[in-house]
C-alpha cells in the first residue's frame, strides 16, 4: 500500500490530528481545572478554523483506486459542515459550564469531531464500502451526544430511539446495497453506474438505500424519531443535529442518486416526489400544533429537509449548487434559533417551553430581533437569505420541465406560506403575547455573542452577495 496516498486525503488527516490532539489536551489539563476548558476550546477551535481554511483550499483529489474521491463540490460542502461545527463548539460554551455535563467538554469536543470525520468519508466516498464506514462513524459518536447529559432521563430516551432507528435503516441500507452487489458484481460508484439495469432487483436495491438516508436525512416516513430525539438532547446537540448531520447526509444522497443511479432516474424522482410533498406537508402540519421549542423545530427541520431534497428532483450542475446554497443558508438560520434557544435555557430558568418566549421582547429586546431575522429567513421572508435559497431550489427543481415538477413545486410554494404562519407564532409571542411572569433580563456570555454575530452575518448577506452563490456554482461544474 502507498501510504502517500492519505496526503490526497488533508481534510479528513487534519481532523484526525485534531482528534489526537484533543485527546492528548485532555489528558494533560485534566487535574487543572482551570485553564484545561480554555485549553480545550481554543485547541478546537484552532483546528475547526484551519480546517475551514484548508477546505476553501483543498483541490479535487482520489485515493485507494477510487474509493476515496474528493471533488471541488464535496470540498465546498465540507467548509460549510465545519463552519457550521464551529459555530455549535462556540455556542456550546455555555452549556459546558454546567454543573451535569462540567469536566466533560474534552469528550463532548471528541466525539464532535468523530461525526465530523464521519461525515466527511460519506461525502468523499466512491464506494459503498466506504460511504457505509463513514455513515457509522457518523452515527454512533452522535448518539453518544444526544445521550450525553446522562442525568436527564429525556436524553436517554432520545438516544436510545436514535440508535435503535439507525441500526434497524443501516441494516435496511445494507439489505438493499446487497442486491446492487448482486445485480452488478461492484460497490465502486463509477462500476455500478456502468452496468447497473432497470429490472426487480435494483428496483428494491435503489428503494431500501433511499430508505437508509432518508433516515438520517428525517424525511418522512423516516421521521419518527426526530421530534423525542431532538426535545431529549442538549440543546447544542440538537443544533448540530439539526443542520450538520442533515446536511451531509442531504448531500450524499443527492451525489449517489446523480451519479451511480442515473439509469434509473425516472424511478427515483417518482420517490422523491412523494417523499418531498409528504415531508414539507405533514411536518408543516405538526409544526402548528407544538408547544415546546425543540419539538417545534423538530418538525421544522424535517419541513426544510424537504425543500432541501427538492433541489435534487433537477437533477443537473444546478441542483448540486441550489442544495449546497440551501444548506449554508440553513445552517446559518437554524443555528442562529438554536443558539438562542440555548442561552434563555442556560441563563433564563432551564425551559424550552414556547409559553417561556411570552412577552420575550420586553425583557430582552436584542435576543428576541435576532431570534426574529432567523426565524423569517426560515420562512423565506425576503430580504433575507432564506428568500433567496428556497427561489433557487425552486428554480432548480422546475428545470425538470415536467407536470409532476411543476406540480411539487406548487406545493411546496403553497407550504411556504403555512411555514410563515408557524414561524410567526414564536415572533408572536415575543413581541405580542402578554406574560405574568416573562424571563427575566439577562446579559448573553461571549461565547453566545460571537456565535450569534456569526449567523446573523450570514443571514442578512449570503442573499444579497452574489459571490458566495457564483464560488458555490463554480465548484458544482
Amino acid at each position: 500500500m502507498n501510504y502517500g496516498q492519505f496526503l490526497n486525503m488533508m481534510p479528513e488527516v487534519t481532523l484526525m490530528i485534531a482528534l489526537v490532539a484533543v485527546f492528548i489536551v485532555d489528558f494533560i489539563f485534566h487535574k487543572k481545572e482551570s485553564s484545561r476548558p480554555q485549553a480545550l476550546f481554543t485547541v478546537t477551535t484552532g483546528f475547526l478554523a484551519y480546517q475551514c481554511i484548508s477546505c476553501i483550499l483543498a483541490s479535487p483529489a482520489e485515493a485507494f483506486e477510487g474509493m476515496y474521491v474528493s471533488t471541488a463540490a464535496a470540498n465546498v460542502m465540507k467548509f460549510i459542515l465545519t463552519a457550521g461545527t464551529l459555530v455549535v463548539v462556540i455556542m456550546a460554551q455555555p452549556w459546558l459550564r454546567q454543573k451535569d455535563v462540567a469536566d466533560k467538554d474534552g469528550e463532548f469536543y471528541m466525539l464532535v469531531i468523530s461525526t465530523l470525520l464521519g461525515m466527511y468519508m460519506m461525502m468523499s466516498a466512491g464506494h459503498f464500502l466506504m460511504f457505509f464506514l463513514g455513515l457509522e462513524m457518523a452515527s454512533i459518536p452522535m448518539a453518544c451526544l444526544v445521550a450525553f447529559n446522562k442525568y436527564r432521563k429525556e436524553s436517554a430516551e432520545g438516544a436510545a430511539k436514535f440508535i435503535l432507528t439507525a441500526s434497524f435503516s443501516s441494516g435496511v441500507m445494507l439489505y438493499g446495497l446487497s442486491f446492487i452487489y448482486a445485480e452488478t458484481g461492484s460497490l465502486y460508484f463509477g462500476d455500478v453506474a456502468g452496468s447497473i439495469g432497470v429490472n426487480a432487483m435494483t428496483i428494491l436495491g435503489l428503494a431500501f438505500f433511499f430508505s437508509g438516508l432518508g433516515f438520517k436525512i428525517s424525511l418522512v416516513p423516516f421521521h419518527f424519531w426526530t421530534a423525542d430525539t431532538y426535545q431529549g438532547a442538549p440543546t447544542p446537540v440538537t443544533g448540530y443535529l439539526s443542520v450538520v448531520s442533515k446536511g451531509a447526509a442531504a448531500f450524499t444522497l443527492m451525489i449517489i442518486l446523480i451519479k451511480v443511479f442515473a439509469p434509473m432516474v425516472e424511478y427515483w424522482e417518482y420517490i422523491l416526489y412523494i417523499v418531498i410533498v409528504l415531508s414539507i406537508t405533514i411536518a408543516n402540519l405538526f409544526a402548528i400544533r407544538q408547544n415546546e421549542l425543540k419539538r417545534f423545530m423538530a418538525f421544522s427541520s424535517i419541513s426544510q429537509a424537504g425543500y432541501i431534497m427538492l433541489a435534487v428532483v433537477g437533477n443537473s450542475a444546478m441542483s448540486v449548487t441550489a442544495l449546497t446554497y440551501y444548506v449554508l443558508v440553513y445552517v446559518v438560520a437554524n443555528m442562529s434559533v438554536f443558539t438562542v434557544i440555548n442561552v434563555v435555557e442556560t441563563r433564563g430558568g432551564g425551559t424550552t417551553k414556547m409559553s417561556c418566549y411570552d412577552g420575550f421582547y420586553k425583557t430582552n429586546p436584542k435576543l428576541s430581533f435576532l431570534m426574529t431575522l432567523a426565524l423569517f429567513s426560515l420562512a423565506g421572508i425576503p430580504p433575507f437569505a432564506g428568500m433567496f435559497s428556497k427561489f433557487f431550489v425552486f428554480m432548480a427543481a422546475a428545470q425538470e420541465g415536467s407536470f409532476l415538477a411543476y406540480f411539487v413545486v406548487f406545493i411546496a410554494l403553497i407550504n411556504t406560506v403555512i411555514s410563515l404562519y408557524y414561524y410567526l407564532l414564536i415572533v408572536k409571542a415575543m413581541y405580542i403575547k402578554p406574560s405574568d411572569n416573562p424571563l427575566p433580563t439577562f446579559k448573553s456570555d461571549v461565547n453566545s455573542k460571537v456565535a450569534l454575530a456569526i449567523c446573523t452575518a450570514g443571514i442578512a448577506l449570503f442573499g444579497v452577495c452574489s459571490c458566495i452563490y457564483d464560488w458555490i456554482a463554480a465548484a458544482a461544474n
